[in-house]
């Protein structure tokens, strides 16, 4: 007796209505996901780095032609803007052009020397990588980790979010159409339970997650087990910092921007302002400003500025957390919350935050961000390291050696000084402390599950 395939169901956050529905993947197609992807590792060992590297530049060049599909999926699968769709997808085939150009100078021999002895590194595939990802960036997440290990010659087993399945299924068949061989990439609809059997196959070699820290902790659990590498991407409570000698407008529009794009579901996005005192009442009025004139609307008409959350269960979790934070003793500086009947969330302005209001160490993922006054810059940087989080930051200050030496104090893998927080394949990005470990993009990227074997003669 067979078993019937669990329906995935795509619901359009907008309209509420189903876009797209998929099967779960079954034990067959699993199975041969592994034994393609393994065939495909041996076969890559083998091969040159050029013909890869050619590969991955007519994904790029597919990923642009498709743009506006790509974007008109993404906001009917989670409710993104189609204009910030349309970054998305060229921020991934920007990702694929990056590591195509420069994977062969990452994978060069690195030489050592000891008392006489010669030796040099070598960087090699190691196998199946098992990349489970969010749905807030269903393109660039993917990328950031498909394209390094396809330089390298890892296949990569994609589990993405049930409600981004129609963007994992798009990227597959893109991958398909720029040519790029079987095995080297397969989308799969997984449950729980087939990832742990996924990662416990000999043939996978390491799992990149980025996703919560509850859903951290349970790959990395599950990696351990079985002796496999694992780098975790995971929450944020990220500070932006607002110094007394700070450009007010340009920090007023940094913060806004950082806090409500993507409807303020980013991992990197500032939710704690920590402002020095004497300015804060311009900054806040500001903030009013910025805060309160947002459009909601389809995410496909170019006049909205705020598109819905990417579900009902967001808009929920969310309105709760605000709700907790207000009974706990927090203030409501701009008023917002879930609008009634849709799944939008307008954005709000919290302070008066103490230590033991459970919103002081909770991601909002979400337009809510939180407002801490200071009287100092010890005091803004002993603020800014108080949480259990440690993934991006800002720090807005006219004098930059000024911002920088605040920057430095920071426990985060990124601070960005007069900006609001991005991610670039030039630079690494990760975090650390509950925020993750293990570094993506950037030269570091290529080598998290790398085999960086040393030959001596």
């Amino acid at each position: 007796m067979t078993t019937a395939s669990k329906q995935i169901e795509v619901r359009d956050p907008f309209t509420n209505e189903i876009y797209q529905t998929f099967l779960q993947s079954s034990s067959m197609e699993i199975q041969l996901a592994l034994q393609n992807g393994h065939d495909y590792y041996l076969e890559a060992l083998g091969q040159d780095i050029s013909e890869r590297a050619r590969q991955l530049q007519q994904l790029a060049t597919v990923f642009l032609k498709r743009q506006d599909e790509l974007a008109t999926v993404a906001a009917h699968s989670m409710g993104k803007r189609f204009v910030e769709g349309q970054n998305e997808v060229a921020a991934a085939a920007n990702i694929a052009h990056y590591f195509a150009d420069h994977g062969a100078e990452f994978l060069t021999d690195k030489p050592y020397q000891s008392d006489g002895l010669k030796a040099h590194l070598t960087y090699t595939a190691t196998g199946i990588v098992l990349a489970v990802e969010p749905w807030n960036f269903p393109y660039t997440q993917v990328m950031r980790v498909f394209a390094p290990n396809f330089i390298l010659g890892n296949p990569i087993i994609l589990k993405h979010a049930g409600i981004t399945a129609g963007c994992a299924a798009l990227f597959e068949s893109l991958v398909a159409e720029a040519g790029i061989p079987n095995g080297a990439f397969k989308n799969l609809f997984l449950d729980h339970q087939q990832v742990n059997n996924i990662i416990a196959d000999d043939r996978v070699q390491g799992v990149a997650l980025t996703g919560s820290e509850a859903a951290g902790r349970q790959i990395a659990a599950a990696a351990g087990q079985h002796l496999k590498k694992s780098t975790l991407e995971l929450g944020g409570s990220d500070a932006l910092i607002v110094l007394g000698d700070a450009d007010i407008q340009s920090a007023v529009e940094g913060a806004t921007v950082s806090r409500l794009r993507n409807a303020g579901q980013v991992c990197t996005s500032a939710k704690r302002y920590i402002v020095r005192r004497e300015i804060a009442d311009a900054f806040v009025e500001g903030l009013q400003a910025t805060f309160t004139n947002q459009i909601i609307g389809d995410p496909l008409d170019p006049l909205t500025t705020m598109a819905p959350l990417s579900a009902k269960s967001a808009q929920r979790i969310l309105q709760e957390q605000v709700e907790t934070a207000v009974s706990a003793g927090a203030h409501v500086l701009i008023a917002g919350g879930a609008v009634p009947e849709t799944n939008f969330f307008l954005p709000m302005l919290l302070t008066n935050i103490s230590s033991e209001n459970p919103a002081f160490n909770t991601e909002f993922f979400g337009p809510v961000a939180q407002l801490y006054l200071v009287d100092s810059d010890e005091e803004a940087i002993q603020l800014a390291n108080a949480t259990s989080y440690g993934l991006a930051g800002a720090v807005y200050s006219q004098d930059i050696a000024h911002a920088q030496h605040v920057a430095q104090r920071m426990i985060t893998g990124q601070v960005f000084i007069n900006q609001p927080s991005i991610g670039v394949p030039q630079f690494p990005f990760g975090g650390v402390k509950h925020s993750g470990y293990g570094r993506e993009m950037s030269d570091l990227g290529i080598y998290g599950f790398a085999n960086q074997k040393i030959i001596v003669k």
